[in-house]
């Protein structure tokens, strides 16, 4: 069952009262593009410390990373997985499979990557994927513990509906994920950077996260979202 931020709060109540929480304010992601850019750029500013990558050597994205993403470091993929347990994976989705499949072995995977098929090619493992693409990354990555958020809004919407907790115009992201904790996790990163974070229960659920290839993603409050995972 689908679990907003204050239930997730009730859920954690007396354990968290006598052991406060306490984040690892690292970030890993592997993408420098538009997205990934972005997100360095918001997680940067709600007091993370970031690595990023890209395709090929770390000299190659440093100036992109130094101006769109100042404070962020650039560096390899294998020093971002050094660097961090909560990993985001925001590199084309066609670009997946290129990756060792113990790379992440351990970490969080967040996958914030949408199957298009105009950019990603014909694909028929991820057209036909029933129960969503991330159950595909997370057959890719098996010793990895995969969580699908992030990938609901484009760059644009990302940054310009980043708001404080308890702002009324505040949206929802939701993470689906079928390792509890990593999702627990993954939602406080959520809350941190600007949004109400969702439960939205297994990774197959991942389904109801990814959009309909409309240039504009549709945006819900955390009730609404609850609501669609839910069915």
């Amino acid at each position: 069952m689908a679990l907003a931020a204050t239930e997730l709060a009730l859920a954690e109540g007396v354990a968290g009262a006598a052991t406060p929480q306490v984040d690892d304010l690292r970030l890993g992601i592997v993408g420098a593009g538009k997205f990934g850019t972005t997100l360095a750029r918001a997680a940067i500013a709600a007091g993370y410390d970031v690595a990023i990558s890209g395709s090929g050597p770390a000299d190659d994205i440093a100036l992109t990373v130094d101006v769109l993403s100042p404070g962020a470091r650039a560096t390899t993929t294998a020093d971002v997985v050094r660097h961090a347990d909560v990993i985001v994976l925001a590199v084309p989705t066609h670009r997946f499979r290129e990756l060792p499949r113990d790379l992440f072995a351990g970490k969080i995977l967040i996958d914030a990557m949408n199957y298009w098929q105009p950019v990603d090619g014909d694909d028929p493992e991820l057209t036909t994927a029933r129960d969503g693409t991330s159950v595909i990354v997370q057959e890719r990555f098996p010793s990895a513990r995969v969580v699908k958020s992030l990938n609901q809004l484009g760059y644009h919407q990302f940054e310009e509906n980043r708001h404080p907790k308890g702002a009324p115009d505040r949206i929802a992201i939701g993470a689906a994920g079928d390792d509890r904790l990593a999702v627990r996790k993954v939602m406080r990163l959520l809350d941190r950077l600007g949004f109400d974070p969702v439960d939205a229960g297994p990774l197959n659920n991942g389904l109801a996260l990814e959009p309909d290839g409309s240039p504009i993603a549709a945006t819900y409050s955390a009730d609404q979202l609850s609501k669609l995972v839910s069915r």
